[in-house]
């Protein structure tokens, strides 16, 4: 297909779609009226397009036509509709007019905001289309939020996106970059947000999501995706819906035992909180995009070895664009009123009681920790061994920390001792503060962790591997061990020499 350039507005790629001989198919809308297919019919041209439109509105014609689904505003329903539909375009058209025609059918089941304004405005979207007559098709399925006020705006703004998914189908489908930003062409991210998309079928044989959801984040049509442990791309809202939730931060590069054990721990005291015990916990390890473009460019092949990796050993993996935490936490209100947890080591609290990340706020560090703690909301904080908390706080002497910590701990405290949430200290003008959040309970130590996972640190881990040091296999998990020697990453190379402790005499 020729490239364009231009910003094409919504009607311009409606008729070019229109005025395309090959391109035939169906419009298949719930929920918020045939918005996409209005777009095509003002267009002009429409009859050269489309071949049906239906909007099976009510329920019960709606499950006559496309069988039952769990929830109607869900992927299991619009691929239902898919299915149907486009069995049912080669069934009556493809003796017809297959041989010079590229069939597609777009359907939506969308959500958009009620009289009363209380439900959220989502809904899915996608499409299938043929490539070439006769071909084999293939699929963009996407889960959109809709930020208009006015479910009129909202039935505006789903029949924009629809338009430029289906041209982008057509036109883009070679540059899945491109594609996905231009989702948003004509509305902008502050009207419609993108939060999962997946491509399938042979026009994406060589695609990878992960990469593809990375690319939603980057450039901001939302600012959180989240991975399967088998690396499938998932919808935050069908995961997270109203269950508690647990995560540890990390840069996972790679992930190591102390990262698992801090989970683990964590997890071990979260499940048993009265507001928690007995329900569904989602744990989940996050990566902000900050941490992926700590080197200037993202790499990729990086960012799909931490993801795997983690995914490996059994964890669903978030990235996300939401540096401090008080708005990881809010991103997670969305979507529950359950309780949240977050693991994390001295050094992270550390970092949060630096003041210098909320000097945009203008409530400071109160209104930051507000933000964060409110509505069930509790940090678990791993300890760290003492030695290491010295030298975390000399190279991080302006931080929220206590740079005088160390020598104000005196000869008592031997080598051995251990920092955690009870006898770390923060700046003086921060202490109340600090007292307050411990003594509520908003910060609670870990308990039951593995003493010897405490020297272990990713940055650490990752230089012996490039060193060719053998010491780092023992500090990860043996899973990760076999597949960053398997597959080479990190630096990794079975040439590199490797250094091993002398034979006992």
């Amino acid at each position: 297909m020729s490239e364009q350039k231009e910003l094409l507005t919504t009607n311009r790629k409606a008729l070019t779609i229109n005025l395309a001989e090959q391109i035939y198919g169906t419009f298949a809308e719930i929920g918020a009226g045939q918005e996409v297919a209005r777009v095509f019919f003002q267009a002009g041209g429409a009859s050269g397009t489309i071949a049906k439109t239906i909007s099976a509105y009510d329920m019960t014609f709606s499950d006559a036509i496309y069988g039952k689904a769990p929830r109607y505003v869900s992927r299991e329903r619009l691929g239902l509709m898919l299915d149907h539909e486009y069995g049912l375009l080669l069934e009556r058209l493809a003796a017809q007019r297959g041989d010079h025609t590229t069939f597609f059918v777009f359907a939506d089941t969308v959500s958009t905001r009620n009289f009363k304004g209380t439900n959220e405005a989502h809904g899915w979207m996608g499409v299938r289309f043929q490539t070439t007559p006769g071909g084999p098709p293939s699929d963009i399925v996407l889960h959109v939020r809709m930020w208009d006020k006015d479910a009129v705006l909202q039935q505006q703004a789903l029949g924009i996106a629809g338009t430029n998914l289906l041209y982008g189908a057509y036109f883009y489908r070679d540059e899945p970059g491109r594609l996905i930003e231009s989702l948003i062409d004509n509305l902008g991210s502050e009207r419609v947000e993108v939060d999962m998309l997946k491509f399938s079928g042979p026009a994406f044989q060589d695609v990878d999501n992960r990469l593809m959801s990375l690319h939603l984040v980057r450039h901001g049509l939302t600012n959180a995706v989240m991975f399967g442990p088998g690396g499938d791309v998932l919808q935050p809202s069908e995961i997270l819906h109203k269950r508690p939730i647990l995560v540890e931060r990390g840069s996972f590069r790679p992930v190591t035992n102390v990262n698992v054990d801090m989970l683990a721990c964590a997890t071990a005291q979260f499940v048993q909180e009265p507001a928690v015990k007995g329900k569904d916990v989602v744990v989940l390890m996050e990566i902000t995009m900050n941490n992926l473009l700590a080197g200037g460019a993202l790499d990729a092949a990086d960012f799909l070895a931490r993801v795997d990796l983690l995914g490996g050993i059994g964890f669903t993996v978030l990235i996300s664009n939401y540096p401090e935490y008080f708005r990881l936490t809010s991103y997670f209100r969305r979507y529950t009123s359950e309780m949240i947890g977050v693991a994390m080591g001295v050094n992270n609290l550390i970092e949060i009681f630096n003041e210098k990340y909320y000097e945009n706020l203008p409530g400071g560090i109160l209104e930051s920790f507000g933000r964060l703690f409110r509505n069930s909301v509790r940090l678990y904080i791993y300890p760290m061994r003492q030695e290491a908390y010295d030298r975390y706080v000399a190279s991080n002497a302006t931080g929220g920390a206590d740079a005088n910590h160390s020598a104000a701990l005196g000869s008592s405290f031997a080598a051995s001792v251990l920092i955690n949430a009870k006898n770390i200290q923060v700046s003086e003008h921060l202490q109340n503060l600090y007292a307050h959040l411990l003594e509520n309970h908003y910060l609670e130590s870990i308990v039951g962790y593995d003493r010897e996972m405490l020297g272990i640190f990713s940055r650490d881990v990752l230089q012996r591997i490039k060193a060719g040091d053998a010491t780092w296999e023992k500090m990860v998990p043996e899973k990760v061990a076999a597949a960053i020697k398997q597959h080479g990453l990190f630096g990794h190379s079975a040439a590199t020499p490797v250094i091993t402790a002398p034979a006992a005499p």
